[in-house]
């Protein structure tokens, strides 16, 4: 069964992929520097506008006050 939210932008697709690689390459998400500078986003507000997207669409939860500890539901 597919859980992932429709409606994801390809930009929505393509940070979570780059956050599910994280997690199962290092055991953790990347920080919002480095998901920027992975997706080709400068700007930090717009990396946060992409998760906070992605938390209330449920494609994301966040285990504390950081996106780094986000985790993919299951």
């Amino acid at each position: 069964m597919n859980r992932r939210p429709e409606h994801l932008t390809e930009r929505e697709e393509e940070i979570l992929s780059r956050i599910r690689r994280s997690i199962a390459d290092r055991g953790e998400g990347l920080s919002v520097r480095e998901l920027g500078a992975a997706v080709g986003l400068s700007s930090t507000a717009s990396v946060v506008y992409h998760l906070k997207n992605l938390e209330l669409r449920g494609a994301l939860v966040r285990d504390g006050r950081g996106w780094r500890t986000c985790r993919l539901p299951r």
